[in-house]
């Protein structure tokens, strides 16, 4: 299977911080940009930071899973396990604050994946996600 790109713009209370937090921390590249938004390369996909005068947490809603209270909305990427493994200890060290943890979930059953949450500097929720077999990725 060939993936195409996806396209997400989000809003955002504070370009700035928002937009530093991406390339600092998240290592995106920048592409276009004007005074109130900037396009990011987030892992090949197009992630363009909008700012907004009204924007507050995108969170609205939780939902369980697998024992964890889920964000929702939320948005990420699944990664290569050693990327995952990766990005994981980067935010680590970078005192990124979890929404959840990094853990495995769904362990020895179908669909066991990686997964951590956290909230980008303008209270939008991202997953990052990771599965040793990506043959699980759909699987049901």
């Amino acid at each position: 299977m060939t993936l195409t790109p996806f396209h997400l713009a989000i809003p955002v209370h504070d370009l700035a911080s928002t937009r530093s937090f991406y390339r600092d921390v998240l290592g995106c590249l920048e592409g276009r940009s004007d005074t109130r938004w900037v396009d990011l390369d987030l892992y090949g996909h197009q992630l363009v930071l909008h700012e907004v005068d009204d924007a507050r947490s995108r969170v609205a809603a939780t939902n369980p899973v697998d024992g964890d209270d889920v964000p929702v909305p939320h948005f990420g990427v699944v990664l290569a396990w050693d990327d995952w493994q990766a990005l994981s200890e980067k935010l680590t060290a970078a005192g990124v604050s979890f929404v959840i943890e990094p853990h495995v979930r769904f362990e020895g059953e179908i669909g066991e994946q990686a997964t951590l949450f956290f909230l980008d500097p303008s209270g939008n929720a991202l997953e990052f996600k990771s599965f040793k077999d990506m043959n699980q990725l759909f699987a049901r």
